[in-house]
């Protein structure tokens, strides 16, 4: 099989590459300015937001599948616009498309949200992953979108976070929610997809919700790290427009995938 990643520089897409990659698989792994690290990958550059650029590119790779990454949190282009062009381009040449969607589009409740619900987004960020996920949909209704969460690993901007906050460099909220994922956890269910014919949402993210406070504590037990810097607040008394409990019903995920998800509790503990 023939893969594309898009967006293989980013910490999930070099994941997926090197999953890829060691499953036997041929792999093509697009950036835009930063680098792949991942051995066995054939480097092409491209610009999501260059409509042209993205059919010419998937065009001749010619992928039986296409693994769609890339986001940027500020910018519409990439994350929206950037999703459709992907979708066109892979729905053109008839590849399997596995888009990676996120649990920013959900707004926020006390109970956990299955896979089928729709999108209520409270920031741009969130509206852009909605947006992005609509034109896939449209375009592509056999697309599988997975809606994941934070992702954790080596090398993880939400450990960096955590360490950062411990350090008292930044506050973490006490009522922003997440269900946490290992970073190969979730490349292997990627992978799981694009050889399968899984179309729709599809909750892919830990076993556990905890806060990012909880996070913090969760990392400094790991890490051996002190603790008592850390300082805590709320999203509301930050002023933060953004969504606070985001739980995500995986139960789906785990019926259908081999790949065990595993819950950050498991993934921190010493």
């Amino acid at each position: 099989m023939r893969v594309l990643v898009v967006g293989a520089s980013g910490f999930l897409g070099g994941e997926v590459c090197r999953r890829t990659v060691g499953a036997g698989w041929s792999v093509v792994g697009t950036c835009h300015s930063g680098d792949i690290t991942a051995p066995g990958v054939e480097v092409r550059r491209l610009d999501v937001t260059d409509r042209a650029a993205v059919r010419a590119l998937v065009t001749q790779v010619r992928p039986d599948a296409v693994v769609s990454t890339p986001y940027r949190y500020d910018d519409w282009r990439v994350t929206a616009d950037g999703a459709a062009h992907v979708a066109v381009a892979a729905a053109e040449v008839g590849a399997r498309l596995v888009h990676v969607s996120s649990d920013a589009l959900h707004g926020g409740r006390p109970t956990p949200y299955a896979d089928d619900e729709p999108p209520t987004p409270v920031n741009a960020y969130g509206a852009a992953k909605a947006a992005a996920e609509t034109a896939v949909r449209a375009v592509d209704p056999g697309a599988a979108l997975v809606r994941t969460s934070l992702i954790l690993g080596e090398g993880s901007k939400q450990i960096q976070l955590c360490r950062d906050a411990l350090a008292g460099r930044v506050t973490l909220f006490t009522d922003m929610i997440r269900c946490p994922v290992d970073v190969t956890d979730l490349a292997d269910a990627v992978l799981e997809l694009v050889d399968g014919t899984y179309a729709g949402p599809l909750n892919v993210a830990g076993a556990d919700a905890v806060s990012r406070a909880e996070l913090g504590l969760l990392v400094a037990e790991r890490f051996g790290l002190d603790a008592t810097g850390l300082t805590t607040t709320t999203s509301a008394a930050a002023g933060l427009a953004g969504p606070g409990d985001v739980r995500l019903d995986c139960s789906r995920a785990a019926g259908l995938l081999r790949t065990r998800l595993r819950g950050v509790g498991e993934l921190l503990a010493r």
